[in-house]
């Protein structure tokens, strides 16, 4: 194959985020997880909210996920002393809760070496949905999981395999090799239902990529891989690199 035949990797994930988008449904999953405890919710009370399967396809309809006092979130949607701009979770600021409600911190859980352990937050019942009927903004929503609800899962992250975009032109090929083209990730809490999926099904997962169950899987341990993100992230690695 001579190199003017050959398809850039950039269009390949473009084609393949457009097909997943319309048809793969969307599920919540927690990679690094943080818990959040709703210190205003009740005690060993659980409720569904209504989940949308796919925007992009109104015939998918919904499902129902289930809300409780303690959940997880992604470690990285919340900052201790958040620079400007950062819009998630950080003491006393609201965010949305895809689905669910506006959840504002009050307050911090340390260990004896000044780790976060968990963050607690206060929730507003009239805000059930999404939406504030009085009104008020948010910056950003956020996803989640039930801790008492989830399951765990393990997550293979793919990346690129060569650092340059055309590793047959260097004298040595195997430099351009990427450390970090898989990722594993053992501490996922996945939406509920997730474990029983089908070898070779595609997800969704919110805010974080598309995601396929591995043929590892098997029953007690459910195993995704993670081929691309949403968006092209080298692209715009490749973009500062350039302005730089």
């Amino acid at each position: 194959m001579c190199i003017r035949d050959r398809i850039d990797v950039a269009q390949l994930e473009y084609c393949i985020r457009n097909d997943l988008n319309r048809r793969a449904p969307r599920r919540m999953g927690v990679l690094n997880p943080l818990k959040l405890v709703i210190l205003n919710y009740e005690e060993n009370k659980s409720e569904d909210l209504t989940a949308i399967n796919n925007p992009e396809d109104p015939s998918s309809g919904t499902r129902q996920v289930p809300f409780s006092k303690v959940l997880y979130i992604e470690r990285e949607d919340f900052m201790e002393d958040p620079p400007k701009k950062f819009y998630r979770l950080s003491p006393g600021n609201e965010v949305r809760l895809r689905y669910a409600y506006f959840v504002k911190c009050v307050n911090l859980v340390k260990d004896s070496s000044g780790n976060l352990k968990e963050i607690h937050c206060t929730y507003d019942p009239a805000t059930k949905g999404g939406d504030s009927p009085d009104g008020r903004k948010v910056r950003a929503t956020l996803h989640w999981v039930s801790a008492q609800h989830s399951v765990k899962g393990e997550i293979r992250l793919y990346d690129r395999l060569f650092t340059h975009e055309a590793p047959q032109r260097l004298d040595d090929f195997i430099e351009a090799l990427n450390p970090n083209s898989l990722e594993i990730v053992k501490t996922a809490r996945l939406e509920p239902g997730l474990e029983t999926s089908a070898v070779g099904t595609s997800y969704q997962f919110e805010r974080q990529g598309y995601f396929t169950v591995d043929q590892d899987s098997r029953p007690g341990k459910i195993v995704f891989n993670r081929p691309i993100p949403l968006r092209d992230t080298w692209a715009k690695l490749q973009r500062k690199m350039r302005v730089g």
